[in-house]
């Protein structure tokens, strides 16, 4: 009783204090962390200097004819060493139930700029792309915030940005990808070729169909920055409607801006951000802002300043796709309630943010229990003409602020035909003229309101219902996050009829966890949320 008692208070203690604890032990033990992990990233890369791509995938398909040589009673599924706490998925994947193997590929292959296309093992990340490109004067057509992701990583999952409303989620922006299959094989994969079937099943497979030992990746050209608009909105149906028309959702002729987005402070407040490329001349210099500088504002809250009045202002283009970072979002103020304090900023901000690899690799089973329970990190794709009752759902079950809309296309490929676990999106909803829906991604971080406030919450409870409602309205939960879903409900979601077929096909049954098996959390969610709603209602 008295240790439960201990136990109680310094739990408790821990949430009061956790600013101070990230503080003095997280930031800098994180900053030392990643030091070494991008030291072993350097190591590998000059060591690889001595062997080409071929060799290196070579060495990838000879592992896995290995393998398939194992006699069945000792063959286990195949999976990828990278470790879990260097992803920036929410889960634990138990890789130890699987036969292991090393993907040390982490390098930029070639530059077509005539085809306006880039090459990449899968292990480069956003950060390093975009150092590469920007200079020379492109852009990944689809580029997420987070510096950290992988761009085989995004390959296999999926990816949104502020572009997404011209071209789509990630996957639209895959011209082809090389894959090793369960027999060893290497294989080209693209839209048009005999693996077609497979092009459209690779995104939100999460590793469960191939090994992916490159990528090609259309590029776009770019100005050295970005134009800002900040379009402040005071009430819903305002932001709701604004959105539907600048992003081309109700004519398909719209002049669209190169990057849109809205965030949402409170549920009739938000703002519009509309952003171009641009170049600066000597008059408008002094409108300059670089937001990445780490004694500046956190980026949503200097957005927030624009509500009274909006304005305008020009960010140099790699701040701006990286613009989210230095925050994670806004689940940084979860962490660390004082840490866009200014003199926080200007002492300790360099420092930001903790590394999500470090978060991971130091979270124990109680601390990953405690923080499902008490956080929310969802990204949910769901059609955008249900915004309003997508923020009424989301504020209903989480009370959390503030909240992320990214206008996205998602297209018909084959005329309503299974294409991928994506379902075609259905005729009513297409833009008139177009083969496409505009949907949009609605990003949900932090601390709910009733865990602030120390007011009864049941996770299980709020997170199945926004899953139902997301099936409801023909949506998609993004599976990096914790899903609540039993897989007769993830079968609902998904359109799993083209997977499964091309599972059989490339001999996946027994070489690759099935999809669901591969997501879902590794802890008993259900189970656990149940047990913490218990606990505050005592």
């Amino acid at each position: 009783m008295v240790l439960e008692q201990v136990k109680a208070k310094a739990i408790r203690w821990l949430e009061d204090n956790r600013g101070l604890v990230i503080v003095f032990f997280c930031l800098p033990a994180s900053f030392l962390f990643d030091i070494f992990i991008q030291f072993r990233i350097w190591l590998d890369r000059k060591l690889a200097v001595t062997t080409s791509h071929k060799q290196r995938v070579q060495k990838i398909q000879d592992q896995v004819t290995e393998w398939s040589k194992l006699p069945a009673s000792q063959k286990k599924p195949l999976c990828t060493a990278r470790p879990n706490w260097l992803s920036l998925s929410t889960t634990f994947f138990d890789k130890k139930k699987c036969h292991q193997v090393p993907i040390d590929l982490h390098d930029v292959l070639s530059l077509d700029e005539q085809n306006l296309t880039v090459t990449v093992e899968p292990n480069v990340t956003v950060r390093e792309i975009c150092k590469y490109l920007i200079p020379k004067g492109y852009t990944l057509a689809v580029t997420l915030e987070i510096g950290d992701a992988t761009l085989g990583g995004l390959a296999f999952g999926v990816g949104m940005t502020t572009y997404s409303h011209k071209v789509g989620l990630y996957q639209e922006a895959i011209v082809s990808y090389e894959v090793v299959t369960a027999d060893g094989k290497v294989i080209t994969v693209t839209d048009s070729n005999e693996h077609s079937d497979l092009y459209y099943c690779l995104p939100w497979s999460h590793g469960t169909l191939g090994f992916l030992v490159g990528l090609t990746l259309k590029i776009v050209k770019v100005k050295p920055y970005v134009h800002m608009q900040y379009i402040p909105c005071h009430s819903q149906d305002e932001y709701c409607n604004k959105i539907m028309q600048l992003s081309g959702a109700t004519n398909k002729d719209t002049k669209v801006a190169d990057y849109l987005e809205v965030t949402i402070y409170d549920k009739d407040e938000a703002v519009i951000m509309v952003g171009n490329f641009a170049d600066v001349d000597r008059t408008s210099r002094a409108k300059i802002n670089d937001v990445c500088w780490f004694y500046k504002p956190w980026f949503y809250r200097h957005v927030e300043t624009f509500l009274k009045k909006g304005g305008e202002e020009y960010i140099p283009l790699e701040s701006y796709l990286l613009r989210h970072n230095r925050a994670i979002f806004w689940v940084l103020e979860s962490m660390i309630p004082f840490g866009n304090h200014p003199v926080f900023r200007a002492f300790l901000g360099w420092l930001c943010p903790p590394k999500p690899a470090f978060l991971k690799f130091t979270t124990t089973q109680a601390v990953r229990e405690m923080t499902f329970a008490k956080q929310v990190f969802q990204d949910i794709v769901m059609p955008l003409d249900t915004l309003k009752e997508q923020v009424d759902t989301a504020v209903k079950l989480f009370d959390t602020y503030p909240l992320l809309v990214y206008p996205c296309r998602i297209y018909d490929h084959k005329g309503g035909a299974p294409q991928g676990q994506l379902r075609a999106p259905p005729k009513s909803r297409l833009v008139p003229g177009t083969n496409y829906s505009m949907f949009n991604d609605l990003g949900v971080y932090g601390t709910p309101g009733p865990v602030e406030r120390r007011e009864p919450y049941n996770p299980t409870y709020a997170m199945r219902a926004m899953e139902k409602f997301t099936r409801d309205v023909g949506g998609y939960s993004f599976l990096y996050a914790d899903i609540f879903m039993s897989e007769e409900e993830f079968n609902e979601m998904f359109d799993m009829t083209l997977y499964n077929q091309v599972r059989t096909k490339y001999h996946c049954d027994g070489a690759f966890p099935r999809l669901y098996d591969k997501v879902k959390p590794e802890i008993d969610v259900i189970a656990i949320g149940e047990t913490y709603a218990v606990k505050k209602d005592e």
